[in-house]
């Protein structure tokens, strides 16, 4: 296959911008089409170019089918963990970041690789098609509208990637009698702050991160809020042991422990864990599934808000009345004022042929998360549509890194017969480990999925080599924290920079806590702390592996 000329990139969030600079890298030439406008000004970043940046960017209200955060929303994952592979987050900024932050980092990023001039705003894409001549030529034909005008262009593209995510469309479930209650009824995809909200009760439906999150910052102000949970759910602290973030323990070699230990077993460490900060039996959370069976709930302040009795905790809903709730229990709450939807979103790409991508009940069957398998030319991928244990953008990138080879011939894909296979295999999986839930159609593991995707385009870092030639570099990637840095090590568009950050990502990672000095210098125990505790679990696996397995 020859290489492509244009590649064409859909939306310009935390995937789009990712994916223009991985063209760039391949010598490709991205026009990115961003249906929104975000051009503006914010905290010391006046007459600067600001990316739309998709989710991130916070707007006073809700656009129909545009995602945003609430206002106070902190991100889930720790700055090392969620940074692009070759531009690390600036260590000033905190560890676990407030959206303002994200979006000043995306564009330093955007800044610092001359993206803007890539995208094209306030231009939707309408239709894409593939050409009539798709099977020999792999082009797709996409027709643009600009938002302002109304004005349509057909263009020609050698390469589509999709970058619209998956947090825009929200899901309205359809409780009995919610059509008759009197009370405000909002999504939290239409929530922005607590204004509004003080002295009201309040049920919040839904206890992922929105829910979660909106529930605890709602509780501060209104009169009562009540948190229906169909499940109950295992909630995580951002905050490991001897305050560290709870993600930078995430490492390939805790990821070959749990994959050597018996589930049931890794279960019931997970949750000994989790009950060690509360016992979510007694908070009325504890669900009847393992912890990984479930996506988490990140929320620093839940347990503290529901001990204080800002927040209780319901079942499921039975049905609404016209001034109240009743429960799946058979108890009752009268006098409520709102019904706040915590329900999560549907996913589809509405522009896209059925017969190319087709979505049903927030399925879709695509190759690695990525390809759709019947393609007689791979020149198409969707990048960011999963749900990762972990932070998203790295594996944006990853998958755009993979696809950028693919299209210029570097990497071959297997057959539509064994996407299929692994289609299938990587489904029936998700379906044996996950609860059944529409939020649980497109999981996927950070480290194993980010390792799976670098060894098909050549960047996954072969640690048996580097322990002969770096060995201390070696063993930081193995026991340390799985920073998206690794990536950069080995093969095409390496970084230069790689090694350093990853031997200075604790540096950056503790630089904004240290805002007094002590007057006493102490050990420096990050690394120790961690080799210790992954010591432990290896001696814990060894003789659980000796013991069950001989």
């Amino acid at each position: 296959m020859s290489s492509p000329k244009r590649v064409a990139v859909i939306g310009a969030g935390a995937s789009g911008l990712t994916a223009i600079k991985c063209c760039l890298d391949e010598g490709l030439e991205p026009v990115c089409f961003e249906r929104t406008d975000h051009i503006g000004e914010d905290s010391g970043y006046r007459h600067i170019y600001m990316a739309p940046c998709g989710l991130w960017y916070y707007t006073e209200s809700a656009v129909d089918g545009q995602a945003c955060v609430m206002k106070s929303t902190v991100i889930n994952t720790s700055k090392e963990m969620m940074c692009y592979s070759d531009f690390p987050i600036p260590k000033e900024y905190p560890i676990f970041m407030h959206n303002s932050y994200v979006l000043k980092y995306f564009n330093l990023y955007c800044n610092n690789f001359g993206l803007k001039k890539y995208i094209q705003f306030k231009t939707e894409v309408v239709s894409l098609r593939k050409r009539p001549d798709f099977a020999s030529s792999g082009q797709w034909d996409i027709q643009i509208r600009n938002r302002d005008s109304g004005e349509k262009q057909d263009l020609v593209f050698d390469a589509v990637m999709i970058c619209t995510g998956h947090h825009a469309e929200k899901n309205m479930p359809t409780f009995p009698g919610l059509d008759k209650f009197k009370g405000k009824v909002i999504h939290s995809h239409d929530y922005k702050d607590s204004r509004g909200y003080e002295d009201k009760r309040i049920v919040v439906v839904g206890i992922g991160n929105s829910g979660g999150d909106a529930a605890v910052e709602l509780s501060r102000v209104a009169s009562q809020v009540y948190l229906s949970t169909r499940r109950g759910s295992w909630i995580i602290n951002r905050v490991a042991e001897n305050g560290y973030p709870i993600d930078m323990g995430l490492s390939k070699f805790l990821r070959s422990v749990i994959q050597r230990l018996p589930a049931s077993l890794v279960g019931s460490l997970l949750i000994s864990r989790l009950n060690h900060r509360f016992d979510h039996a007694l908070y009325s959370l504890r669900p009847k599934h393992a912890p990984l069976s479930q996506h988490p709930t990140v929320n620093d302040d839940l347990p503290n808000r529901i001990i204080s009795g800002g927040i209780i905790v319901k079942p499921d809903i039975k049905t609404f009345t016209e001034n109240g709730v009743i429960f799946e229990n058979g108890s009752k709450k009268e006098e409520i004022d709102v019904a706040f939807l915590a329900t999560g979103y549907i996913f589809r790409f509405p522009f896209v042929d059925k017969s190319v991508i087709e979505v049903k009940q927030n399925k879709v069957n695509l190759y690695k998360w990525m390809f759709p398998p019947d393609l007689e030319k791979q020149t198409l991928c969707v990048i960011g549509c999963i749900q990762p244990l972990g932070a998203i953008m790295p594996i944006s990138e990853n998958q755009s890194r993979l696809f950028l080879r693919v299209i210029k011939g570097d990497v071959k894909l297997p057959t539509s017969q064994e996407m299929w296979d692994d289609i299938h295999f990587k489904s029936d999986a998700m379906a044996k480990r996950y609860v059944k839930s529409q939020r649980h159609t497109i999981q996927v593991d950070y480290v194993d999925y980010m390792d799976e995707i670098a060894e098909i385009g050549g960047n996954k870092p072969d640690l048996y080599a580097l322990l002969k030639k770096d060995p201390k570099l070696a063993l930081r990637c193995f026991f340390g924290a799985c920073t998206p840095y690794q990536y950069r090590l080995m093969g095409p568009n390496s970084w230069a920079g790689a090694r350093e950050a990853i031997m200075t990502q604790w540096d950056r990672t503790c630089y904004p806590l240290k805002t007094r000095p002590l007057g006493f210098e102490i050990e420096k125990s990050q690394l120790k702390f961690f080799l210790i505790y992954f010591l432990f679990i290896a001696v814990f696996a060894f003789i659980v592996h000796y013991l069950f397995m001989s």
